[in-house]
């Protein structure tokens, strides 16, 4: 056997060391059953690989700087790598829920029964209904009704699209029926929106948003036409330029579905990101404050859709 000096020997210690490093840190990971084989980080978790606490973190910070409480979970569809903190604690997911709504209500008539005209009548008329309150006694078609509540958050549209759909129940059954057993839907606007700490109804987590708007947007759920239009309502969304759209570079391209709860400050965000020469991003990030009458920061979101976008990038 070659016999080497002391010197030698530290430096082919080191050099081992160098590779051994890697590895590990590469090795370790999340050890709750994952969708991924390959995440970037699991921060609530125990037995985290120390390379990820940086991330950690950060979203840590973030939630201390505006005094709220974060969930995020973002999946880089190309290669696996997930980003993840508090992604199996459960949140009111307020009006993210418009998403499937609009993307059941493709399921069940396809592109071609859009045209379908559903009556309402001023009885059915609830706050936040920009588009729907225009429309008493002549009813909108499916496909107007969709848009509203994906584009406009039209509140009174989605309690109509929920109708047709056999009520918050009838929801429910749809993402069960695609693999969600977490979220639970059982009230309509606006009665969705009050939640309290420890609540159940109406709630998700951010890893089950995710895996429901990746299902329907990049999955096989719809077909290719509903997809497509599924896809364009989401990018042509008017209410989230403060939100996932502002914490990832401009080059990026998003589709997404905003919610603002009546308590507790809840702001969420689900999106599918499209980068380009990349594969698609899907992330849910969920929010709330610890009183019950605070309000929401726009803020809050964007930047925990930086970290994630700097983190995938």
């Amino acid at each position: 056997m070659q016999q080497h000096s002391p010197a030698r020997r530290a430096l082919l210690g080191a050099l081992a060391a160098l590779v051994l490093v890697p590895m590990s840190a590469c090795g370790e990971a999340d050890p709750r059953p994952s969708s991924s084989s390959s995440p970037v980080a699991s921060s609530g978790a125990t037995g985290t690989a120390a390379a990820v606490e940086p991330l950690a973190g950060r979203f840590k910070a973030i939630e201390r700087s505006f005094g709220a409480r974060l969930g995020v979970y973002a999946i880089d569809t190309g290669t696996g790598r997930e980003v993840a903190h508090n992604d199996r604690a459960r949140f009111a997911f307020a009006s993210t829920f418009k998403a499937f709504a609009a993307g059941a209500v493709l399921r069940k008539y396809s592109v071609g029964g859009l045209d379908e005209v559903v009556p309402y009548s001023r009885d059915d008329l609830v706050d936040g209904s920009p588009v729907s309150e225009k429309h008493i006694g002549t009813g909108m078609s499916l496909g107007a009704l969709c848009d509203a509540a994906v584009r406009h958050s039209d509140n009174t549209a989605a309690n109509v699209l929920l109708g047709r759909l056999g009520g918050p129940r009838g929801l429910d059954a749809v993402l069960a029926g695609i693999g969600d057993d977490v979220t639970r839907m059982e009230r309509r606007e606006p009665e969705l929106n009050e939640w309290s700490p420890g609540s159940l109804p109406d709630t998700s987590t951010p890893r089950a948003l995710a895996e429901d708007l990746r299902a329907f947007v990049l999955g096989n759920v719809l077909g290719k036409d509903e997809r497509a239009q599924l896809t364009k309502w989401l990018r042509a969304n008017t209410t989230g330029d403060e939100l996932i759209r502002a914490g990832v570079p401009r080059t990026w391209k998003v589709g997404d579905k905003t919610g603002a709860g009546g308590t507790y400050g809840t702001r969420n965000d689900i999106a599918v990101v499209w980068r380009p020469d990349a594969a698609p991003i899907v992330m849910a990030i969920l929010t709330n404050r610890h009183e019950k009458d605070e309000t929401y920061d726009n803020e809050l979101v964007a930047r925990a859709a930086s970290v994630v976008a700097d983190t995938l990038s």
